[in-house]
């Protein structure tokens, strides 16, 4: 049985075409029932239009108060059935009700070894100028389940990069994205074919007992 997914977004959506690549080469029990963006002018909605997949705007500019907007947003994934929440560069809070209703089905990428540079103002090339700051000689990207903290919810799958001494943000951020492309379609598969399984903070997955997820 296929698994309904909705893709949320906010920009470029470079990790939403590396799902989209993996659903078409049948590596992934899934589709993409639909692309939802905070942001109108999104590249991410013209890669979904042409692979045929459904976009919807849901803003501040269609949805000024708060409470209405996360109301639509939950109505819409209701009516398409969706089994999986994946956040492909999602820049928006994600509401504590949506959460709950879609405990451990709301997967998020974070270009960071999760718990290091993570939180509250630690999202996209600032991560990197965080970790290029601080001197640490291994970054990486992290695969999690999001719960009502943030970048706090069970850890899936990572994977390292190294730091080189004359890396800028730029570079950094290049090979970090790499792995993101490498993880999180992989992390997508595993929950389509039913492998996850969550204990507490842990994620196990059926049949890596004996493999590493990072290297």
């Amino acid at each position: 049985m296929s698994i309904n997914i909705a893709a949320f977004v906010s920009g470029g959506g470079t990790n939403l075409q590396a799902l989209i690549d993996e659903i078409e080469k049948k590596n992934i029990n899934g589709k993409i029932q639909l692309i939802l963006s905070n942001n109108e002018n999104a590249y991410a909605i013209k890669r979904g239009e042409k692979h045929g997949i459904e976009s919807i705007y849901i803003g501040k500019k269609n949805f000024s108060d708060i409470n209405e907007r996360n109301g639509k947003i939950i109505e819409i994934l209701q009516e398409k059935n969706i089994d999986l929440i994946i956040l492909a560069g999602y820049m928006s809070i994600i509401d504590k009700k949506l959460v709950r209703l879609y405990k451990n089905r709301i997967i998020n990428i974070h270009p960071s070894l999760i718990p290091s540079f993570c939180g509250k103002g630690f999202y996209g090339k600032k991560v990197h100028e965080g970790v290029l700051e601080y001197g640490v000689k291994v970054t990486g990207a992290t695969v999690h389940f999001v719960d009502e903290g943030t970048d706090t919810g069970p850890v899936i799958l990572q994977k390292s990069v190294i730091v080189k001494e004359d890396d800028t943000i730029d570079s950094l951020s290049e090979r970090v994205l790499k792995v993101e492309h490498e993880i999180l379609p992989l992390a997508v598969k595993y929950f389509c074919e039913g492998k996850i399984k969550v204990e507490g903070r842990k994620v196990k997955i059926g049949g890596l007992e004996d493999e590493t997820c990072t290297h």
